[in-house]
């Protein structure tokens, strides 16, 4: 859980000046190498792998490589990247893609983005890059179905959330299976769990068959527990005439639909409009004359359009797609992109995330009045905000490194077979 102190005021104009001192003394390489090796497993497997930079003025660095730990702190203090994107590992050093005749994705870890301004059609009080604890509701939604799809539904447990320091999220799913699945199969994952489609044009964006999956219906589950504060609270998306007519334009039956029109001003609020709609629509479907042609999901419909996860699933599928690195740092915000525990995505506040000014703060405070060796004594991210969200990947970490010591001991058996 991030500290819910009060956050620093944060310049943009100081970025210049704060992201060498973070650079330097924060950002966690040692840990960082240790997720992104994955026990050397195989030989070169990091040197493989492909970094971008984006430094000040949008000058744009791809096919970064490094040799190793060393090499890559040398470049991040060197570059103080304002974003460092992760991709691919690739059959050859990304540095080298120049000189080789054949330069291809070998792997890459699943990965979802969610932002924030793909719900501006279901929130009322933000909207583009502005975020606040209201709408952040959706974020933890997302949260709460993605992972649980992933762990029950595929298997996978070496799995990194991570805030992307404005106004969305990241899913790192790490396991070796995940790692290596192919383009088809990533684009057939992402279709999976993709529920919401069609564009701005497109009214109704969920449509279920006649069974409903035993994934929707646990989607379904978490989305109520949710769904009276969010949506006919916090949003009040039966609100007004304008906002209700959105809602009620969900309902296929014209019939249904213009009664309900004349319902609705009728009742006082959110709530009871909501009420009102589920008990006409629970009505029709036990009519006989409405059985035929009648959604007999129509509900869970309309629950899971206005929260169910909206991803971005070109991200998913393509292989030599990057996204943002964990504990990068947003130069708009100064936020660090901070990992956080998905079983208490709740308790997530991104409004008290460290920003840049915050942490070379907390780290002065620190020190101050100490001796060179007592400052020396603490690892520099434990005299800051930042060590809650460390706990939490090192704490990933210590999970993956399990698994990494089983791959090397089949390889070895393999070896000893052979």
């Amino acid at each position: 859980m991030v500290s819910m102190a009060m956050v620093q005021s944060y310049d943009p104009d100081l970025l210049p000046d704060l992201l060498p001192v973070y650079y330097r003394r924060l950002f966690p390489y040692s840990q960082y190498y240790t997720w992104l090796t994955y026990g050397q497993a195989p030989k070169n497997y990091f040197q493989k792998r492909e970094f971008s930079f984006t430094l000040a003025d949008d000058i744009y660095l791809r096919y970064q490589s490094f040799k190793d730990e060393e090499d890559m702190e040398k470049e991040i203090k060197k570059h103080c990247p304002h974003k460092i994107d992760i991709g691919a590992v690739y059959s050859f050093r990304p540095k080298d893609h120049r000189t080789v005749s054949v330069f291809t994705p070998q792997e890459k870890e699943l990965v979802f983005d969610i932002d924030m301004t793909d719900y501006d059609e279901v929130r009322t009080c933000c909207s583009g890059a502005e975020i606040c604890h209201k709408c952040w509701k959706f974020m933890t939604i997302a949260v709460k179905i993605l992972d649980s799809a992933l762990r029950q539904d595929f298997g996978y447990q070496h799995i990194l959330w991570v805030y992307s320091g404005r106004r969305g999220i990241h899913c790192w799913v790490c396991d070796e299976s995940a790692r290596t699945l192919s383009q088809s199969a990533r684009s057939a994952l992402a279709e999976y769990l993709q529920l919401i489609r069609g564009g701005e044009n497109m009214t109704k964006k969920v449509n279920i068959s006649q069974k409903l999956h035993p994934s929707l219906k646990r989607a379904e589950g978490i989305a109520k527990k949710y769904f009276n504060d969010l949506i006919l609270e916090d949003q009040d998306l039966l609100g007004t005439p304008e906002l209700w007519s959105k809602i009620l334009s969900l309902i296929p039956d014209q019939t249904l639909r213009e009664s309900l029109e004349k319902t609705m001003p009728q009742c006082s609020n959110s709530k009871q409009r909501w009420n009102t709609i589920q008990t006409e629509i629970t009505r029709a479907l036990n009519k006989a004359d409405h059985k035929k042609g009648f959604r007999p999901h129509l509900l869970t419909e309309i629950i899971l359009q206005l929260v169910y996860p909206r991803l971005d699933i070109h991200v998913t599928k393509g292989l030599n797609h990057l996204l943002k690195s964990p504990f990068c740092v947003h130069p708009k915000t100064g936020r660090v992109c901070v990992c956080f525990d998905p079983q208490k995505a709740e308790q997530f506040d991104p409004m008290a995330v460290p920003n840049l000014s915050q942490l070379v703060e907390e780290i002065n405070s620190f020190d101050a009045g100490k001796t060179d060796e007592e400052r020396g004594a603490v690892a520099e991210y434990k005299k800051t905000s930042m060590k809650e969200s460390m706990a939490v990947f090192e704490s990933f970490l210590s999970a993956l490194a399990k698994e990494n010591a089983s791959r090397r001991r089949d390889e070895n058996e393999m070896k000893l077979d052979f």
